[in-house]
This record gives C-alpha cells, structure tokens and sequence, in this order.
C-alpha cells in the first residue's frame, strides 16, 4: 500500500522487494482513470512511465538509482518536456510541442524521478479559480461543485486526489499557495532565483517562480534539493548554496530559538471568521508551547492587489507579444492581410482573462501613463518589500491566513474579476517581495472544507519554513 507514504518510506520498501516501482506507477494510472471528472490531466505519459519504471527498477535493484527513485510527479502545463504537449492551459498553444526539457525537467529525470503526466492550469497562469483554461475547470475533489484554486489547480488536485506523489506548478501571486489551501495539501513558493525558471512559459518575468505541492514535508525537500540551483540558462538564478533540504528539515525547532511574528493588517476586514479563528487558535498553541510571538505590521498591505495586477499585467503584455500566429501555435484562417492575421490569430487564441491582462498592460505602459501607474506601481514594490525587511529584524517567520476564504463555488467570481483578484490579497506581496512562503493545512470550516496557514520567511530559508511547518501539522 503507498497511500500516504512519504518518499523514505517508498524507497525503503523499493529496496527490499516488498513494493515494485511498476505497480506504484500502475496505482497512480488507475487513480488518474478513475478520476477523470476532476478534468486535472491534459496529457497522461502512461507508456512512458511504465517503461521508465522498468529501467529504474533495474537500478534500484543494482544500487545505483538516483536520489528520487521511487517519485512519481506531475508538471503544471506551463513547464515544457521535450516532445509533449505544451500549452498553457490556451487555445494559441493547444497543438503546441515543446522542442526542450526546462532545467528542472532535467533535474528530475537524471535523479530517476518518473513524470506521470501534465496538468490542467487556468491559461498562461493567469487565474485564481482554474476556470480560465481552454481545456475546462478543474474540479476540487473535496468538493466537486467548487474550484481547487489557481492557477495551479491541476498539480494541487492531482496530489490532493493521489494521482501522484508530488507536482511542480508555478506561481506569480500565489498560485502554489492558494490551491494547496483550497485542497487541504502543502504548497511551497521558494526564493524568487532558487530554482531556474528555464522552460517555464513566462506570465511576469520578475515574479514568475516554480514551486512545488506535496502532502509532506519530506517528498517536498527531496524535489527542492535536486531541482534547485544555479543555472547557465537562467541569468535570474541564484547562485545561492543548495542546503541538504530532507537534513535540514529532519530536525525539529525548540521554542527559543526563533521568534514568530503576525501582521495585524492580515486580521482585518475581508477575512472569514472561521479562517480567522482558525489562525489564531494556531498562535495561541505556539504560545502555549513556548514560542515567541508578537505582533507586527506590514504597512503598504493595503496597495499590493493595485501594485501586484499593474506590474504583472505590464509584464504579460510583454511576454506573450511573441504568440502572434507567426511562429508557432494556433494562427487564424480568418484574414487577408498581415494586421488582421495578428489580430484574429490573438482575439481567437487568447480567453477573456489574458486579453483583460494584455489590455491592462499595454495601457499602463503606454505613453502618458507610464509615469502615473508602471513607475508608480514599481515604487509602491520597493515599499511593500522595505516592510517585510523591517519585520524580518524582529522576527525569524511571519504567520497569516493564506486565503480570505476556503473554495468557493464554481462560476461563482467568474463576472467580477476584482473579487477573484482579491483571491491574492495574503499572497501576492511574498512575489512583490521576492521572499519563500509555505501554506501548510490549518483545518476545516464547518463546511468541511480545508484552508492552510501562510508561513514567510526571508530569503533563501526554505530549510527553515519547512522545518516549522511541522509545528502547524
């Protein structure tokens, strides 16, 4: 049975003949089959991972199997592997094959983890509810009349609902964070540069980041310390030293040792009661277990949603310039001359929420309002990110809710696109800032549905965010 058993564990039963790397592979494939209402797989690399499963059984059983054998992971669909099906959750790139593998791809492939398919994600990241995808919504398997968050609500159900170990997604304004609270599993946003960004399809450059959702902290630390690092290919990686992630996390935190802090900005107004009082009650069992915990603020809260959309969208009216029906993609049949091919090929390939964001964009960038929102916007950055260095000199780890609320229902935002926007409002200034965060689960409203705790830390010390996680779990 590997239900709910850590990495560790699953190779410790590879090693010793009791489990066989095939029919771990085959129990994802059936559970993946069985589930197909959740709408979560684009596309499923069943032969693939059954002969990949052969030839790492082999060097499991000569001694010689890479530091993940005995993973079985799923890809956000905006992370390319070479030879498949890459698109974005989009319309433009639905017959769209990827020429290369992105550097974690690689990463995972030389430490013999198996890929067992590509997720379902809201189109080119841009969502809060994986409704935006040109394939469909994705169901939260909690509750299957409400979304499981976005836009990596294809990797955060595909764990949730144990069609695989662990799944990469991405996220630009909390998109790890917010589906792992909506489906009652652990996602972790590292560092802006820890892990390369390298065959990851770009929203908005500056805050783009890889990240990764597991039911544990173990399997999580495994995938972070092989696919972090350095990388040739990506000038905006860290040249930061990769810790031993799965020793570090090994080790348990004392009261004493760090200090816990909480912005009273995060309690106000537009939170839910339940979530609230959840939260709470978790720094009040800190407190009784002898940790450190005060009050602190983080002042600019109030303008991140303002500050977050008018520099990502700036950002996305960039970067996705390039899908003009010229070089690859969708392009339209609908024209007779050059301009109109353009502009069919993107009215035609794009859903309502990217043309929202690539108009916004274009806008703020445009002549005579550049001033008055971009180089605004990126000053309101600075200040929202001179906040959390303040409050990191009086604490080591700043608690919050993740989300306003747990899943809402399907439909439900779909015709106001500031209430789902505000979807972000917790999580959003950790990529204004550049800084980890972790969303642990923290309990169940009276619904029944799950939401998580937030944990941020300062740079680079995803070893310890994972370590205290432990503490909330």
């Amino acid at each position: 049975m590997i239900q709910n058993r850590n990495l560790n564990e699953i190779q410790k039963e590879l090693n010793s003949g009791k489990l066989l790397l095939v029919d771990a592979v085959k129990y994802y494939l059936d559970k993946i089959s069985s589930q197909k209402h959740l709408n979560v797989f684009i596309s499923v690399f069943e032969n693939d991972a059954l002969t990949r499963a052969e030839e790492i059984q082999k060097k499991i059983n000569s001694g010689t199997a890479g530091k993940l054998a005995g993973l079985v992971i799923s890809v956000k669909d905006v992370i390319t592997i070479k030879d498949k099906l890459h698109t974005c959750g989009s319309k433009i790139l639905s017959n769209y094959t990827s020429v290369y593998n992105a550097t974690v791809i690689e990463r995972l492939i030389s430490e013999d983890a198996i890929i067992i398919g590509k997720v379902n994600c809201d189109e080119f990241a841009m969502g809060s509810s994986n409704e935006n995808s040109y394939f469909g919504a994705v169901l939260n398997p909690v509750d299957n009349s409400r979304v499981p968050g976005g836009s990596s609500g294809g990797s955060a159900v595909s764990v949730a609902a144990d069609m695989c170990m662990v799944s990469l997604g991405s996220e630009t304004g909390g998109s790890i964070r917010q589906p792992a609270s909506f489906c009652g599993i652990t996602g972790l946003k590292a560092t802006y540069g820890r892990i390369s960004r390298f065959g990851l399809t770009a929203f908005a450059s500056s805050f783009d980041s890889i990240g990764i959702f597991g039911k544990n902290d173990y399997d999580i630390a495994a995938v972070l310390e092989v696919i972090s690092g350095e990388d040739e290919y990506d000038s905006t990686s860290a040249k930061e030293k990769v810790p031993e992630f799965t020793v570090e996390t090994g080790n348990n935190i004392k009261p004493g040792e760090i200090i816990f802090g909480y912005a009273k900005e995060y309690f106000e107004d537009g939170l839910n009661e339940e979530i609230k009082n959840g939260i709470l009650k978790k720094i009040e069992f800190l407190k009784n277990k002898g940790f450190e915990v005060k009050e602190i603020s983080l002042p600019h809260s109030k303008y991140v949603i303002q500050t977050y959309y008018i520099l990502t969208s700036a950002e996305a009216s960039s970067n996705l310039a390039r899908y003009d029906g010229v070089r690859f993609g969708f392009k339209s049949e609908n024209h007779s001359n050059l301009e109109e091919m353009y502009v069919n090929t993107r009215s035609e390939g794009f859903g309502a929420e990217v043309k929202r964001r690539i108009m916004l964009g274009t806008y703020v960038l445009s002549s005579g309002y550049y001033d008055a929102y971009y180089k605004k916007g990126q000053k309101m950055r600075r200040k929202i990110t001179e906040d959390f260095e303040n409050a990191f000199k009086e604490v080591d780890y700043i608690i919050s809710p993740t989300t306003p609320t747990t899943a809402f229902k399907l439909g439900e935002k779909n015709d106001d696109p500031l209430a789902m926007y505000l979807n972000d409002i917790y999580t959003a200034s950790v990529n204004l800032a550049a800084i980890p965060a972790i969303s642990v689960p923290a309990g169940n409203d009276s619904n029944g549905l799950p939401f998580g705790i937030q944990i941020m830390g300062k740079k680079f010390d995803e070893a310890g965010l994972l370590k205290v996680s432990k503490l909330f779990i």
